[in-house]
């Protein structure tokens, strides 16, 4: 739906976009989510990631290696036509946030 991160913010400005719905999958194929505030998904965020705890997910980090961050890719938004708010679905890629490399388990 975006082609960047200008577009998203322009167009979550401009639409009255109240949430984001924060999608990634994990190592068992099972999507998993959270939804956001759409204002609390800013410039930073975008350019350096969402933070989160990996151990929390079945099949990613152990306790004591838990950061993980997700990254958005922009061209996979849509409006979920199920919210009754306006939310934006979209899907991120998981990071590791020492390397910055992508997630070995992230399929």
């Amino acid at each position: 739906m975006f082609g960047n991160a200008d577009e998203f913010f322009k167009y979550v400005k401009d639409e009255g976009v109240e949430y984001l719905d924060v999608r990634f999958t994990d190592l068992p194929g099972i999507q998993q989510q959270v939804t956001l505030p759409a204002w609390t998904f800013d410039a930073d965020a975008a350019e350096n990631g969402v933070a989160f705890d990996g151990s929390s997910i079945r099949g990613f980090q152990s306790i004591d290696q838990s950061d993980m961050v997700l990254f958005p890719d922009f061209g996979t938004a849509y409006l979920d036509p199920f919210k009754a708010r306006k939310t934006l679905a979209m899907e991120f890629f998981v990071h590791d946030p020492i390397t910055g490399e992508a997630y070995s388990r992230d399929p």
